[in-house]
């Protein structure tokens, strides 16, 4: 059975951002807004519903709301603070803090969230006064130095914000984070001797990691060493195109010159507030790297790679419309800024609003033709509609702009593989699935999709088999593979193994019509018919394609023999 799936997520592929999910989130990205009523009880049942859904916005207004009604009550306190620091309301979350503070001194959310508040007033004093108390736990350790070290330079204390650093010695996994902002710090202090090696080290730790490329790009440009900066942005730039190190070589080739990535204190804190929420995971770290994030834009809101990640965060979670409300704010002039177009309006595509998302991708595409994500994102948006026909010349474009050894290639051959078939160009449809399998041997969905379509239409069977078994070994739990496998044993008449995979594949993959119809093919041919009557019920109750259904309902009537005999 043929799956068809869209290519990845442009900011998530080009920026490799840790995807990640919000507990309870809706899938179409549609307001899922409980009204409130007029009573204290609406109101909260409207609060928990907000926050059950992942919509931290109206969480946080409902809970604010109640608290106005109940001041005093301390869980309202808290839910409104930490639904209003997550949202980046600092603006409420600052006073709540402070008032949680009094009724919970080892709030240690609270004190952190009071730390920058006073990082972003420059009361650096008051942040080292504050920042003990955020916990001692190896992530608050972290995060807390951090912030120590940045506060503590901003005292003008570079020596000692480099030894608060080396608290951090042994804690695994942190060397390089621990060696940038070394370098960041004794940048920002004019001690560029002393830097630079920082910055090495930090690259020897991290290799080409954008991040730290950049910084010690823009030093190296700074110090007028051009063609050292040009290597450090071309290492970046290999193997896929990277936006920040494309805009930094047009830079350098037009001889512009360029600030440092980081210039004050609170920009570093903000620094290490993004690395941190750009390390945690989708199992656990949902919830605080979005509080980090907004951390790290209350401190700098320029900081234009973190809004991307925070909208890449909302948008894994199924809340399309809160993702694009952060794109709207990135800066035209960022390098990230067709990224997240892209995925402003692959959201809408999401919450159907598909001629919206259409017309947008359109009008970027249009505004940058030499932009292969905004055009791949257009082709792969139309042929999620159906809209084959007018996908076909869009990866049309992007695959005559590429090199040959791109490795994007295989994917576009493959994409565009599906859309012929789909619109009944059959011998294009397999050159571009050889085309993929020559760049691509072992991918398994490439190979599904050909030997699928082959067995379908009862040509190649034998090499189709081939395909479909090494698919199938490559990615054994996949339902709709063993599906591909047990359908042509059966169109090879082995119906008793075809019987035995089709039962693996409903098992993998339950809820998909067609392989139900498929195994109680299956279970005719050897016999099983009383069975084989039960799994085309079952595949009618799954809802299969309005021209298979009269198929299905013959078969139930009169049998597979009789209903094959009848030309059915």
């Amino acid at each position: 059975m043929r799956k068809t799936i869209l290519l990845g997520s442009a900011v998530a592929v080009s920026l490799a951002l840790t995807a990640c999910a919000t507990p309870g989130a809706r899938l179409d990205g549609s307001a899922s807004v409980a009204t409130p009523g007029n009573s204290t009880a609406g109101t909260y049942l409207a609060a928990n519903f907000a926050a059950a859904e992942g919509d931290i916005g109206n969480a946080a207004q409902f809970y604010t709301e109640m608290l106005k009604q109940d001041p005093g009550n301390p869980q309202l306190l808290e839910r409104g603070f930490v639904f209003a620091a997550s949202g980046g309301d600092f603006d409420t979350a600052l006073p709540l803090a402070q008032r949680l503070v009094q009724l919970d001194p080892d709030n240690l959310l609270a004190h952190l969230v009071l730390s920058i508040g006073a990082f972003n007033k420059g009361d650096y004093s008051a942040v080292l006064d504050r920042i003990g108390l955020a916990g001692r736990g190896p992530f608050a350790i972290l995060t807390s130095t951090v912030i120590e070290a940045w506060a503590t330079q901003g005292n003008g204390r570079t020596d000692d914000a480099i030894k608060i650093l080396d608290k951090l010695n042994g804690q695994m996994g942190v060397e390089g984070l621990q060696a940038f902002h070394k370098a960041l710090i004794l940048d920002e202090a004019n001690r560029p001797e002393e830097a630079e090696a920082a910055y090495k080290r930090a690259l020897q730790l991290v290799g080409a990691a954008p991040r730290a490329s950049d910084a010690y790009g823009r030093f190296l440009r700074r110090q007028h060493r051009n063609e050292e900066a040009k290597a450090v942005y071309a290492r970046v730039a290999q193997g896929a195109a990277n936006p920040m190190a494309a805009m930094a070589l047009a830079e350098i080739a037009a001889d512009r010159t360029t600030e440092p990535l980081v210039s004050t204190p609170a920009q570093g804190a903000a620094e290490g507030m993004f690395a941190i929420a750009a390390s945690l995971n989708a199992e656990n770290g949902a919830e605080v790297a979005i509080l980090y994030l907004n951390l790290a834009l209350y401190l700098r809101p320029d900081l234009d790679l973190a809004r991307a990640l925070l909208g890449d965060r909302y948008e894994r979670g199924g809340q399309y419309q809160m993702a694009n409300e952060v794109y709207s704010h990135v800066s035209p002039q960022s390098p990230y800024n067709a990224l997240v177009q892209v995925q402003s309006a692959l959201n809408l595509g999401r919450m159907g609003k598909t001629d919206e998302a259409v017309a947008k991708m359109r009008a970027l595409a249009a505004q940058e033709p030499n932009n292969p994500d905004a055009l791949t994102a257009l082709a792969d948006l139309l042929r999620s509609e159906e809209r084959n026909a007018e996908a076909i010349p869009e990866y049309n474009k992007v695959i005559g702009m590429l090199p040959p050894n791109d490795p994007r290639m295989a994917s576009l051959y493959y994409a565009r593989g599906i859309a012929y078939q789909t619109t009944g160009n059959f011998d294009a449809a397999e050159n571009d699935f050889k085309r993929a399998l020559e760049l691509a041997p072992n991918r398994a969905d490439v190979l599904n999709f050909l030997g699928y379509s082959w067995v379908d239409r009862g040509k190649n069977l034998p090499e189709a088999v081939r395909m479909l078994e090494k698919a199938r070994f490559l990615r054994p739990q996949d339902g709709y593979i063993a599906d591909s496998v047990g359908w042509a044993y059966y169109k090879l008449g082995r119906f008793r193994e075809a019987a035995e995979i089709l039962e693996e594949a409903v098992q993998l993959a339950p809820g998909a019509s067609e392989m139900n119809d498929h195994l109680g093919d299956a279970y005719w041919r050897v016999g099983r018919k009383l069975d084989a009557r039960f799994e085309w019920s079952h595949a009618l109750q799954l809802g299969p394609e309005p021209d298979v259904r009269p198929v299905i309902e013959r078969k139930l009537q009169l049998g597979l023999d009789a209903a094959t005999d009848s030309g059915t």
